[in-house]
């Protein structure tokens, strides 16, 4: 797992190049891996949350890293997760913690990922570009402001 504190800046939102800040890092395109392996589908006893957040780590870009032990962990986390949601006692403080943990060796979340040096490549929208702001520049330094 990555290191403690509070969670970098993306790469393109840093202001400083020059400073070396460890390992390097690796970025990955986002979306699932192109050559998935056969993976259990969700349990059909599982809490719906749980089954689509084990879903959704198969459409996710740090799944091109997973191994088959990675896949059980989580699996592992999913079947946990449904048993706390499905619970009539509520959740257990102790359980979720321990659960978040699991969860974020996976690197399941943005932070995680930043923790750990990765970075998904997020997609450019197809749409149109915005227009460049020069124009306003060049009419601010004719008006003398």
């Amino acid at each position: 797992m990555g290191t403690r504190g509070p969670i970098p800046k993306r790469s393109e939102e840093r202001r400083r190049a020059n400073k070396d800040d460890g390992p390097a890092l690796i970025q990955a395109p986002s979306g699932g891996p192109v050559d998935m392996p056969d993976l259990p589908e969700p349990d059909a006893l599982w809490h719906p949350i749980a089954a689509d957040w084990y879903l959704s780590l198969r459409e996710s870009g740090q799944a091109a890293f997973y191994e088959p032990s990675d896949w059980a962990v989580a699996r592992y986390a999913a079947h946990v997760m449904s048993q706390v949601l499905l619970s009539e006692r509520g959740p257990n403080g102790q359980l979720v913690a321990a659960l978040n943990s699991v969860m974020s060796s996976l690197l399941t979340t943005e932070g995680d990922r930043r923790r750990a040096r990765m970075e998904l490549e997020r997609k450019r929208p197809d749409g149109p570009t915005l227009a460049s702001v020069s124009p306003l520049d060049s009419y601010r330094d004719i008006a003398g402001g």
